[in-house]
């Protein structure tokens, strides 16, 4: 699958956040891998991590983030779902689930509940072994300062935005992934 060609479908005209989806995608792309290749416990479907990373953020060309050259009409928040959406009309639906629960270290119905997030009903917490690995390389950079991959503290302020339960499924992955 060529997931440039994807990519470049929905991002005419807009050459700054392409640039900034691909080197943020890349990172968490090879980031990801090197898990997979540290751990072939994990049985992990390599080659799908390499894609659905590339792909996982695809929906942000909708969203409203000035700061990252997205002017679209949505909240940040509904990227994943957004995306998700994109994917299975791509014919892409297994690559759809990981750009639909890889914010934050995943949203529990209870979350999306509770925080009123405009996000639809659902529990979006990742599930497959492939989804929890690029859930967690995510959150190692940002897509506001490309250039730098965030240090393990600024990942775990980062995640008490999302609460305490957000943080240990992060520390709980650490503890496996690295």
């Amino acid at each position: 699958m060529d997931t440039l060609q994807i990519i470049n479908k929905y991002y005419v005209d807009c050459p700054e956040l392409t640039n900034i989806l691909l080197t943020h995608s890349t990172a968490v792309r090879d980031r990801a891998l090197r898990i997979c290749d540290n751990h072939p416990e994990l049985h992990a479907d390599r080659e799908f991590v390499a894609e659905a990373a590339m792909l996982h953020d695809i929906g942000i060309i909708f969203c409203n983030a000035p700061k990252i050259y997205c002017f679209g009409t949505h909240h940040y928040i509904e990227h994943g779902y957004l995306g998700a959406e994109l994917l299975r009309k791509e014919g892409l639906p297994r690559h759809a689930e990981v750009a639909e629960r890889h914010t934050g270290t995943g949203l529990t119905l209870d979350e999306v509940r509770t925080n009123g997030w405009p996000i639809p009903l659902q529990d979006y917490s990742p599930r497959s072994i492939e989804e929890q690995i690029i859930c967690y390389a995510d959150k190692f950079y940002s897509k506001s300062h490309i250039d730098i991959e965030l240090s393990l503290e600024k990942v775990r302020a980062s995640i008490w935005k999302y609460g305490s339960d957000s943080v240990a499924r992060f520390d709980k992955w650490r503890a496996i992934f690295e």
